[in-house]
């Protein structure tokens, strides 16, 4: 007899339990890619080519409920023809398909839950190559980053989730028994049942530039504990999400279960089916990682759901002394250029007091500061191949027009500049703009700019910078924040400043952030355990024992 989905995966399950009960971050899937790609099981970069290219230009059938149509939203900015035709489908029916869903899934329990989770994740794990490019060819990314968003690194953070849910519902007593000392007129002793119920429909609103990084977790989170999901990508990035709902309802159809316990809603832009989603009463939880404001729409519109908005806001670095002031410099340029600004950890506002900072190279002004980061971001990108490897392409008009509108506020240290892709001359390659600003200019360093935009702001001290940064992350949020200092009462204000504006720190290191798909690593998408445990309730249900027949009289 075949074992099932827990059984298959039980010693993979166990270890990334044991690993996140103690803080432990595994990487299995990271791991198995890194020795060799074929041992791991990963269709090559070769045959993943030839399954991508044949997904361009026809329907992609999914065989949901409620089909009115098709519907086709995206476009390479590297040149390639895309046309690939989504189901459109009725939102009511898909919120309806998934409430009748629920209950077999709820049934299935906790460990064929996380059991099927872990098989999900693998059968992604085999088209890493392919996801990536569909993230390539959807949100512009260089490939290799696109394949450490969306392939083992991604599937490892996925994995984490599932670990955390798993442990979080199987913590759950089955079975309760209150017992006292029992005297005449007391009641006999009790017996319960404790069940894990989930919360109801969820709902993934996709990010448009990290669509698996950012939307894996929760579809993981809200599947494990017991909620269907329905999966809302961004128009722009809609593949990526689409191959995963699709791998998802084979998996779930193979193993007996109702494959509309996860589906897909695309449709046009203008139709804003996001917002009708997450305000259907239907919806109980809703994900989503992306701009403050439509984080701040969704918590004050979706009042019927737990919403679980991760806001990248205006992720800022505090510079007030280094004694490494080259691999400050070089960490920098490299944070800037990165994926050209589309990376949700890309620093916005670099504070740096106008008196300077010291450095073991000696005394350095803002105005010297911003002079060598402009000479390390010229360097960088001064090999086209390079520039290609680093760089995303841009897929927006509002990059364009917020690098012209930037540019006007001040002085530019570091000017953006059109550059060739070797590969795709048609694509936009561009460089970071980097503008000097004063700490009274809050008007333009307190919004979240698209596309690499970033500002050196010249602050009263380095106790100024630090006011500056609780009051705009605190405000508007951030997905990371970075210190350098080698004073370590500056280092121990800088970390009380962060608990306050409600944000993870990073000390003294340029050029890996714990929210990057690069980083060496990368942590779960939102802080605390309510990511898990606010996707379910546990619920009691609690009856007299019988009194044995002995005592029933005394």
């Amino acid at each position: 007899m075949r074992p099932g989905p827990y059984e298959r995966h039980r010693e993979l399950l166990q270890k990334a339990v044991r690993a996140v009960s103690i803080g432990h971050c595994r990487a299995p899937f990271t791991d198995a890619a890194e020795h060799s790609a074929a041992d791991a099981g990963m269709r090559s970069t070769r045959t993943a080519g030839k399954v991508f290219g044949s997904l361009l230009g026809r329907p992609f059938d999914l065989d949901q409920p409620g089909e009115l149509g098709r519907v086709a939203t995206e476009s390479s900015p590297y040149g390639i023809a895309m046309g690939i035709g989504y189901p459109r489908c009725d939102p009511a029916v898909l919120v309806a398909a998934a409430g009748r869903a629920m209950p077999g899934w709820r049934a299935a329990g906790a460990h064929q839950r996380a059991g099927l989770a872990v098989e999900i994740l693998h059968r992604l794990n085999i088209r890493s190559h392919e996801l990536a490019l569909a993230v390539h060819h959807t949100t512009g990314q260089p490939l290799r980053s696109a394949f450490l968003a969306a392939g083992p690194r991604a599937q490892d953070r996925a994995l984490e989730v599932v670990a955390h849910a798993f442990a979080e519902s199987v913590r759950v007593p089955a079975e309760l028994r209150w017992e006292s000392t029992r005297r005449r007129g007391q009641p006999p002793a009790m017996h319960g049942t404790c069940t894990v119920v989930p919360r109801g429909v969820s709902l993934l609103v996709g990010c448009p530039d990290y669509p698996l990084w950012n939307g894996l977790p929760g579809v993981f989170a809200s599947l494990v504990t017991g909620n269907p999901v329905i999966v809302a990508p961004h128009p722009r990035s809609v593949l990526p999400l689409a191959i995963t709902v699709r791998v998802a309802r084979q998996v779930l159809a193979e193993a007996g279960h109702d494959p509309d316990t996860v589906t897909l809603a695309a449709a046009e832009p203008q139709e804003r089916l996001h917002r009708r989603l997450a305000t259907d009463p239907e919806v109980r939880i809703v994900d989503f990682t992306g701009s403050a404001p439509f984080a701040d729409w969704l918590e004050q519109h979706a009042r019927q759901a737990t919403v679980f908005a991760h806001r990248t806001g205006l992720n800022t670095v505090v510079v007030d002394s280094t004694d490494d002031y080259a691999g400050l410099i070089r960490g920098l340029a490299h944070s800037l250029c990165l994926c050209s600004g589309t990376l949700r950890t890309t620093p916005q506002n670099i504070l740096v007091p106008t008196t300077g900072v010291e450095t073991d190279v000696g005394p350095k002004t803002p105005r010297e500061l911003g002079a060598d980061l402009g000479d390390a971001v010229d360097r960088l990108l001064g090999h086209p191949a390079r520039a290609a490897r680093l760089l995303g392409a841009t897929t927006g008009d509002e990059v364009r027009a917020g690098q012209a509108e930037a540019a006007r506020y001040g002085p530019v240290l570091c000017a953006s500049r059109s550059l060739h892709h070797p590969d795709h001359p048609g694509a936009d390659l561009r460089g970071p703009l980097l503008v000097r600003l004063g700490a009274r200019d809050k008007r333009v360093y307190a919004r979240q700019w698209p596309g690499p935009v970033s500002f050196l702001v010249g602050t009263d001290s380095t106790a100024h910078s630090l006011a500056v940064f609780r009051a705009t992350v605190g405000r508007h949020g951030a997905l990371y924040a970075g210190v350098h200092s080698t004073d370590p009462l500056v280092l121990a204000a800088a970390e009380t400043a962060a608990l306050d504006a409600g944000v993870h720190l990073v000390q003294n290191v340029a050029d890996d952030h714990p929210a990057d798909p690069s980083s060496a690593g990368a942590d779960l998408p939102t802080a605390g355990a309510h990511f898990v445990t606010g996707r379910f309730r546990a619920l009691r249900s609690r009856w007299h024992a019988p009194v044995p027949a002995h005592l029933a009289d005394v």
